[in-house]
């Protein structure tokens, strides 16, 4: 969820980076960011953006995976016959991979059956050119996953342009996303060679990344929660988790807990966790 959640913080905080990326539009005015919350059942959607001059919506999907229940498609129609029913405007929908993969999934831009087919835009992070990223400071963390022959000159260049960055709150919060989004392409040593842990520590984005789950458990003192809730994340990053390690992550103080908890955000495998816990092993 880190992914997602980042994803969704830079087009909330950044919306008109995301318009002149993705409209064609120049110069939007009066963006309104909606609540996510559709009618009828109650779904999310990533990003809702409404330009209201413009009487249009640019709903965002940001996705790590190409697969999902329901699929994308179904999603991305489900969405837009809720958004036309709620505002009765224009709808333009973007579907953003963020992981490189070679899944046929990942080109698909329509939803079809027997009555019904519906298109909308999707985007492959890794075909896009960096130039345009580069250039618009809100955009800067999603540069980190475009194309290039060098990653690790790229991340140099996005570390550099976040530097110039002279207000220190949306610089520690771009250095915060940046390093969220760059784990998926990216060695954490190199990521923290390059940027600043300390800085990402007093942004909002990582206290917001905290705050969803184990952080809230830690501040309430209720250690039990907060390993259940680690529990859950750490399924979902790395899959079944075997009772021995069960057993090693339960012996961990609250201390140690919050910091695996942040250790995570770059876990893509079992063994990062036997490592971690081997590290800090008494």
């Amino acid at each position: 969820m880190a992914y997602d959640n980042t994803c969704k913080y830079l087009a909330e905080k950044f919306p008109a980076a995301f318009i002149r990326w993705l409209l064609p539009i120049d110069e939007p005015t009066n963006i309104q960011v909606l609540k996510t919350e559709l009618i009828q059942e109650p779904i999310r959607a990533d990003s809702l953006v409404f330009l209201q001059t413009d009487r249009q919506i640019l709903h965002l999907e940001f996705e790590t995976r190409p697969y999902s229940d329901p699929p994308i498609a179904f999603r991305m129609l489900d969405y837009y016959v809720r958004l036309k029913r709620q505002y009765s405007c224009d709808i333009n929908q973007v579907v953003i991979f963020l992981q490189q993969t070679a899944s046929e999934q990942v080109f698909v831009s329509e939803y079809t059956d027997a009555n019904t087919r519906h298109s909308y835009r999707v985007i492959r992070l890794w075909e896009q050119d960096p130039a345009l990223l580069l250039s618009v400071p809100g955009l800067l963390p999603l540069a980190t996953l475009s194309q290039t022959n060098s990653p690790r000159t790229l991340l140099e260049q996005i570390a550099t342009q976040i530097a110039t960055i002279e207000e220190p709150t949306q610089q520690a919060d771009l250095l915060a996303c940046t390093q969220v989004l760059a784990g998926l392409r990216f060695e954490k040593d190199l990521i923290r060679q390059l940027f600043r842990k300390e800085t990402m520590r007093g942004s909002v984005i990582y206290q917001e990344i905290r705050e969803d789950g184990l952080e809230e458990g830690l501040k309430e003192g209720r250690k039990n929660e907060a390993l259940l809730f680690l529990g859950r994340l750490l399924t979902r990053r790395i899959g079944e988790i075997a009772s021995e390690t069960t057993e090693q992550i339960q012996t961990l103080s609250v201390e140690e807990l919050e910091d695996l908890g942040e250790a995570l955000l770059d876990f893509s495998e079992a063994s990062d966790l036997t490592n971690w816990l081997n590290e800090h092993q008494p």
